[in-house]
């Protein structure tokens, strides 16, 4: 799941160590996070949107919202195209 905990996280000028300890995981569940190999359970979510004082929309963008923002894109793409 793509997010946006890293730049939280460094808007709050946290390491992943301190993050960790406040909302009680290891450092490593949360690198897990930040590089998309781990999906936290919603009362993980909740407690990182607390910490940061943001909904979890801000810090996680779900599938869907994903899979949009790539047709978008290639929509996009496909109409800069420019004729000779």
């Amino acid at each position: 799941m793509k997010n946006n905990l890293k730049v939280h996280r460094a808007i709050k000028n946290l390491t992943q160590a301190q993050l960790a300890k406040k909302i009680g995981v290891s450092r490593q569940t949360i690198n897990a996070i930040e590089s998309q190999n781990y999906v936290p359970s919603a009362k993980l979510a909740l407690k990182l949107s607390r910490e940061f004082n943001v909904t979890v929309n801000d810090i996680f963008v779900l599938r869907d919202e994903v899979e949009s923002q790539e047709v978008r894109q290639l929509n996009d793409s496909q109409l800069s195209v420019t004729l000779p």
